[in-house]
């Protein structure tokens, strides 16, 4: 089977033509070999590395599939070797958290320009 049109099936991509930009830009590997044409022939077995967002997929085909399925008969064709990490709900540390100001909801205009002046260091 094509490899871009298994990565369609396969729900990794939304259009087949994500996945063909993406194998013509040289971004997929098979078993550690890369390649640059869409057509390139894979089979049960093949490993695939690609990138897909942020992070680095690393795939092992299961089987090959005659349509493009809903997710659970597409998840059925492979198994992910490298299971990405689960996303933590918090801040990155570099930001900092939002000032308090002793009351609920919005602060008031005379709140604001005290956090202002306090920030400049004009106000203790």
């Amino acid at each position: 089977m094509r490899a871009d049109k298994w990565l369609w099936h396969a729900r990794f991509f939304k259009t087949r033509g994500i996945a063909t930009k993406l194998i013509s830009a040289g971004h997929l590997r098979v078993n550690s070999n890369k390649v640059s044409k869409p057509s390139h022939s894979i089979g049960a077995g093949d490993v695939l590395t690609f990138p897909q967002g942020k992070q680095v997929r690393v795939i092992r085909i299961l089987a090959l599939s005659t349509r493009r399925g809903p997710a659970p008969e597409a998840q059925a064709l492979y198994d992910d070797l490298d299971p990405p990490t689960p996303r933590e709900n918090s801040v990155p540390p570099d930001i900092a958290p939002a000032p308090k100001t002793g009351r609920k909801g919005r602060p008031t205009k005379k709140d604001r320009r005290n956090m202002l002046l306090s920030r400049r260091g004009m106000l203790e």
